[in-house]
């Protein structure tokens, strides 16, 4: 078996920055040794950071290499490997592919809501197969209760596609997400150039079928991912009786809670909280939501999530090292806890016997600069 040491790095241990190396043998951690030594045949880090890989639950990157365009449909196979090579290169080992299920045949805006998910699964899965990813691939299938055909299309689905997560999304105007209407206007508007009138009629479309589907799709939702042995997760909750409702489900995972009541409700019911590392960069959310840094200091913020700037993931945490003045705690955001919440026990740490997934990256002032990815021990 290869046999790899990595030496004289500043190791982010989960409780604690050291100087060691890290041994990897036969895609694991062999062992980890303190100091600054570089033995015979070492590979020397200079003194960078090396982390575990990161762990991104919810990214729409995928469909941003596939729909680079309103109304482009880029070739699925240079697509799936673009994204591949962009989030290793950003230092994320692990990724569940966020993918919509839930389809409005016909609507307005423009294809977006056509269905797609069971088609790219199977075009991720044929390419897994090649051996040519860098990185590990899961689903995320995120279920749009506003839809006409999500029922039919989660069925497409079986305990063999690696369904990790399923989310519930309710995109309904007027509330979670896009309370401020005026937000999803400026948005949809700004998208797809859509009049006053066009607008108006999509709003009121998603407002009926929220109304015809929605309480039977949740029910059969959470059914689907008991089924699939996928995590269940909640989006946009805005109120804590949003929140009694996730945890009465069996939701384990709260996605970009938009209130600081709801945050602090998910941790009162046990649930870990994720916020997007582009809201915390930022400085606020695009839709006019809590912002992240506010949840970070209230304690109420577990998980980040690159959502749709892959880079922004380290970039993200290393923020939340300033704002808590402890690097260990940060890189778990990105590293340990999404691993946790998802139910992979053999990755996000710095830990002998778990996979040599990690990253090596330096410091040019506070941005980060990605030097090199593993994926069990191989370089990517």
């Amino acid at each position: 078996m290869t046999r790899t040491i990595l030496a004289n790095a500043r190791l982010i241990l989960p409780d604690a920055v050291m100087p060691g190396a890290v041994t990897l043998q036969g895609g694991t951690i062999a062992a980890i040794a303190p100091g600054q030594g570089v033995p015979p045949g070492a590979i020397d880090l200079a003194g960078d950071f090396l982390a575990p890989g990161m762990v991104e639950l919810h990214t729409d990157n995928l469909e941003r290499h596939m729909r680079p365009r309103p109304g482009v449909d880029w070739p699925h196979a240079g697509a799936i490997l673009a994204h591949d090579a962009e989030l290793a290169a950003c230092g994320i080992t692990t990724v569940f592919d966020a993918m919509r299920v839930g389809s409005i045949p016909n609507e307005a805006p423009d294809a977006d809501y056509d269905k797609y998910a069971r088609a790219l699964a199977h075009e991720l899965a044929e390419i897994r197969a090649r051996g040519v990813l860098r990185i590990s691939h899961l689903l995320h299938l995120r279920a749009e209760i506003c839809s006409e055909t999500l029922l039919a299309e989660l069925d497409e689905f079986g305990p063999g596609d690696r369904v990790g997560i399923i989310s519930l999304m309710d995109h309904t105007p007027g509330q979670r997400q896009f309370r401020d209407i005026s937000k999803l206007a400026q948005y949809v508007q700004g998208k797809y150039k859509l009049g006053d009138a066009e607008f108006a009629a999509h709003v009121a479309r998603l407002k009926a079928l929220r109304a015809r589907h929605g309480d039977a799709h949740e029910a059969a939702a959470v059914q689907i991912a008991h089924r699939l042995g996928a995590v269940l997760a909640s989006h946009d909750d805005t109120t804590p009786e949003h929140v009694a409702t996730s945890a009465g489900r069996g939701v384990r995972l709260a996605e970009f809670p938009t209130t600081p009541e709801a945050a602090a409700a998910c941790h009162a019911h046990g649930i870990m909280v994720m916020m997007g590392a582009p809201n915390l960069i930022r400085g606020g959310s695009h839709s006019g939501n809590v912002p992240a840094a506010e949840l970070a200091r209230t304690g109420h913020l577990d998980i980040l999530s690159s959502d749709y700037v892959p880079s922004a993931l380290l970039a993200g945490a290393l923020i939340l090292a300033r704002i808590w003045d402890d690097l260990p705690r940060a890189m778990a955001t990105v590293t340990a806890n999404p691993a946790a919440a998802s139910g992979l026990s053999d990755r996000g740490r710095l830990e002998a016997g778990l996979r040599a997934d990690l990253i090596r990256f330096s410091m040019m002032d506070e941005i980060p600069v990605m030097r090199e990815t593993w994926v069990r021990g191989r370089r990517v």
